[in-house]
């Protein structure tokens, strides 16, 4: 006989799954029965918010959803805060629970782990959550999870199975496979947008997180219309290097105003969130007047005013009005001047001590071309948020803007070295948030995946105490003591040195690199 336990992996299989990020616990064994038997490779993080944050590293770095077993109460609660910034940054993760028996839920008996409505919660984090009560209703609601991934703005799906319906028979049950495709681009809205093009002379385009596939298309589009490309921070890697590249952060005043010269703003996979577009907190973003809007998500164009709202996936919608534009279309002959002298303007804008991180950010970069980066929230990173390049679509991600998870870097740099094993992975976290998920790195080393933590120690949240400085108050509950990171790296079995600032860091990546084992660097600075 197989159970549900058993076919729910089988399933898994046939959706294309290849890794599950998870804790067993007496709530998931039956979830476990099939996996040993499987292909598909179990990671077993220290804590289930690291299992959440790898599955979100996983699915960032590998274009495929991550997916996440937890146990039900704690080990589910404990994913929460993954699943949060998974919602905030459109992340398609898949967390699949155990809960208590059937006619045990919603009681309140006080059986282990018991909540008062676990699914009830679910629903206020996640895309959707579905229990699954009969072997037949499985294969439909893995289908309904991985058509949300593939044809709409994603997100965390929840699904949970009692205890009890995890050993009912399963035999004959076939997976659903989902062809959903996101919605074609409407040939009227094509044809609104290729009006407005045709007309504008000061065109610009700003490229967000959605747009991280689009790294052809998008090019194509800037090169033919003649239009500089901003870039928030999720969009960095795009159009790397390219004259028409800029960048920068949208909070930036240079930013800003090569926003408010353009008579058209081509907006392509962004959201307008504050923490890219009003960093600061100053009011001073204004919506662009007359805007093209390209997003995967209805809900998401009518948020804000536009005047050509395009639902689509970002490369199909730019491919459309390619197409539609045809060839031999003037491209505007200032477009370069213009990206060059908002470049020039945004690394003006930075302070020395940004400007500072920045290069030790492009330090990486340059000693390890191609890599992922993976950041936390840390002063580096917050830096070059800012203003920074990548050289890599979709291999600079972090959780500085959006949710803002502290500790969100080592359990996701774990998940893109399994998704991308053949490209070096760098995390780059600070001391404090370090130390949220610092067991983690035994994780890598059980995965045998050779991510590099490159450790800023600055001895506190220094960001947070700049913060309380600026506005008159007394810091206070900022300077947590940091450990001995070498110490404890070396305690785990892996490798580590210590850096008194970033002179010789070029040397110690490419020293890290080469031993393709975890390893940690620690950067000393003032």
């Amino acid at each position: 006989m197989t159970t549900i336990g058993e076919a729910l992996i089988t399933l898994l299989e046939a959706h294309g799954v290849d890794t599950v990020f998870g804790i067993p616990g007496v709530h998931t064994v039956e979830l476990y029965r099939g996996l040993a038997r499987s292909k598909i490779r179990h990671v077993t993080p220290r804590h289930e918010q690291g299992a959440g944050f790898m599955a979100d590293g996983y699915a960032r770095a590998g274009g495929r959803p991550g997916v996440a077993f937890v146990i039900t109460g704690p080990g589910l609660t404990n994913t929460i805060t993954a699943m949060g910034q998974a919602r905030a940054d459109s992340v398609p993760m898949l967390v699949i629970s155990g809960v208590n028996a059937t006619d045990t839920l919603g009681k309140g008996l006080g059986f282990l782990h018991e909540l008062p409505d676990q699914r009830g919660m679910m629903e206020k984090v996640a895309l959707s959550s579905e229990r699954i009560t009969e072997a037949g209703q499985l294969p439909g609601a893995l289908a309904r999870a991985f058509a949300v991934f593939s044809s709409s703005r994603p997100g965390p799906v929840h699904i949970e199975i009692p205890t009890d319906v995890m050993v009912k028979p399963a035999d004959g049950i076939a997976a659903a496979l989902s062809n959903a495709a996101p919605p074609a681009p409407a040939p009227a809205a094509i044809a609104e947008g290729v009006k407005l093009i045709t007309a504008a002379r000061r065109l610009l385009i700003l490229a967000g997180g959605g747009a991280r596939k689009a790294d052809a298309a998008l090019r194509r589009l800037a090169e033919t219309l003649g239009a500089p490309v901003v870039e928030t921070a999720n969009a960095r890697g795009l159009l790397h290097g390219h004259p028409l590249c800029v960048p920068a952060s949208p909070s930036l005043k240079a930013v800003r105003a090569l926003m408010a010269d353009a008579d058209l703003v081509i907006a392509a996979g962004t959201e307008f969130g504050p923490t890219d577009y009003d960093g600061y907190g100053d009011g001073g973003f204004v919506l662009p007047r007359n805007l093209i809007r390209i997003d995967i998500g209805a809900d998401q164009i009518a948020r804000r005013p536009v005047t050509v709202g395009i639902q689509a996936d970002c490369a199909e919608g730019i491919e459309a009005l390619l197409t539609a534009i045809g060839p031999g279309h003037p491209a505007a002959k200032d477009g370069e001047a213009r990206a060059a002298a908002a470049r020039k303007a945004a690394r003006a804008e930075l302070k020395p001590e940004y400007l500072a991180q920045v290069h030790a950010v492009e330090m990486i970069r340059d000693a390890l071309p191609g890599a992922i980066i993976v950041g936390d929230s840390t002063q580096p990173i917050y830096a070059a948020n800012l203003y920074y390049d990548h050289d890599r679509p979709g291999g600079w991600f972090n959780a500085a803007t959006g949710f803002g998870a502290l500790g969100y870097g080592p359990p996701a740099a774990i998940g893109a070295a399994r998704a991308v094993p053949q490209a070096p992975v760098v995390c780059l976290t600070g001391d404090g948030g370090f130390q949220f998920t610092l067991p983690e790195i035994g994780a890598a080393l059980d995965a045998e995946t050779p991510v590099i933590f490159v450790v800023w120690n600055n001895r506190g949240y220094r960001e947070i105490e700049t913060s309380m400085l600026d506005v008159g108050v007394e810091p206070v509950g900022v300077s947590p003591a940091p450990p001995d990171f070498c110490k404890l790296a070396e305690a785990y079995g892996i490798g580590a040195e210590r850096l008194t600032g970033v002179g010789g860091l070029a040397e110690a990546l490419k020293r890290a690199r080469a031993a393709a084992k975890p390893r940690v660097i620690e950067i000393t600075v003032d």
